[in-house]
């Protein structure tokens, strides 16, 4: 099945901005995340929008798939087929002399390992240093790596004499050429096992599940991922470990949202606050604090309470959290209370509306956190 365009995944234009790619981003991988959506098929469109954001949002990346598309300009040549080759392969054998040789044996960095963590708005907002237990290969005790039982040695391949690759012959519109590929006999190895380690099988690693010890920085966001060095799959033939990437998926707060560095969150008012004035508490991730609403404030009206947002992943300073005020009227007025608003609205020649008081219950959950 063919991919998708990468902007009608996301649902933005060819020359959306960054900031436009990041926002279809958070919403479309809330909404078909699998930690939330259940449906059949959210996975799948979860990985799809990924795939399309990690292309978009790079621009080297961007400009490569602009160009080409999800087509690899280094496959084939001219679109034809070449029974295989491609034409970096073919131009080396008439050039080069054969595909560079690369010795079985040199020390080769071990592959990269991915973990998703999922934290809370707090958790995220402020760091935290936790441990987790990821499976991975680790080399074999029993044989030292080697993959061969103990006391005996691995061989040298009799099929590629301990090259690790194989020539193979063949035709093409340039003539015929000989291309090296690796030696399906050892793998590419140059060495061969008789007699394999019972532990591993001849593989010289085993299966363990690992702790590691990891420290989240205050400030990462949805997405955001953290390299753990060396903490990957072991070396081969004595090269380094790959690497560890934590990748961070960040629950929702039901008071608070987040954008980038700051803090965004709606505080109710009485019609009497609004009206005369009030100095309020604010729920924040810092605790509380008083605010001071001016007489007249209207519904809308936004207040800054600065440094008290998210840190900056990379040091670079504090967020800002932004408060819009909403003017709401209680139900359930007394008699007394109603004749009250009636004799105003005399006075002032309007009639006030009730409203629901559902939005004051979100805001007393967020005191309670404190």
């Amino acid at each position: 099945m063919s991919k998708r365009d990468y902007y009608e995944v996301l649902g933005v234009g060819k020359s959306a901005s960054k900031d436009e790619i990041k926002k279809a981003y958070r919403k479309l991988s809330k909404k078909y995340h699998p930690d939330i959506n259940k449906e059949a098929g959210a996975d799948e469109k979860f990985k799809e929008v990924k795939e399309a954001y990690e292309t978009l949002s790079d621009d080297q990346k961007r400009a490569h798939y602009d160009q080409f598309g999800h087509t690899d300009p280094n496959q084939g040549f001219g679109g034809g087929d070449f029974g295989g080759f491609g034409f970096d392969d073919i131009f080396s054998s008439i050039f080069g002399g054969g595909a560079r040789r690369r010795d079985p044996n040199a020390p080769r960095q071990g592959a990269d390992l991915q973990y998703t963590m999922t934290l809370s708005f707090e958790e995220a907002a402020f760091g935290k240093e936790t441990t987790i237990e990821i499976p991975r290969e680790e080399t074999c005790e029993t044989c030292s790596g080697s993959g061969a039982k103990p006391g005996t040695k691995p061989e040298t391949c009799s099929h590629c004499g301990g090259s690790g690759q194989l020539n193979m012959e063949q035709s093409t519109p340039f003539g015929k050429v000989v291309n090296r590929r690796v030696c399906h006999y050892c793998n590419g190895t140059g060495k061969q096992i008789k007699h394999k380690c019972s532990t591993c099988g001849g593989t010289g690693k085993v299966k363990k599940r690992k702790k590691i010890n990891v420290t989240i920085p205050a400030g990462v966001d949805d997405g955001q991922q953290l390299r753990v060095a060396g903490q990957g799959e072991p070396g081969i033939n004595g090269g380094p470990s790959g690497d560890l990437f934590v990748v961070f998926r960040v629950q929702e707060h039901e008071f608070f949202e987040r954008d980038g560095d700051d803090i965004y969150c709606e505080m109710p008012l009485t019609f009497a606050q609004a009206a005369l004035g009030d100095e309020i508490e604010v729920p924040t991730l810092h605790g509380k604090v008083k605010l001071k609403v001016p007489a007249g404030t209207q519904t809308g009206t936004k207040f800054r309470l600065k440094g008290k947002g998210v840190a900056n992943v990379r040091g670079y300073g504090q967020g800002d959290q932004h408060i819009v005020v909403r003017v709401v009227t209680p139900t359930n007025l007394t008699e007394n209370q109603k004749n009250i608003l009636r004799e105003f609205a005399e006075v002032s020649g309007n009639m006030p509306d009730e409203q629901e008081m559902s939005f004051f219950d979100k805001v007393k959950r967020a005191f309670k956190g404190d």
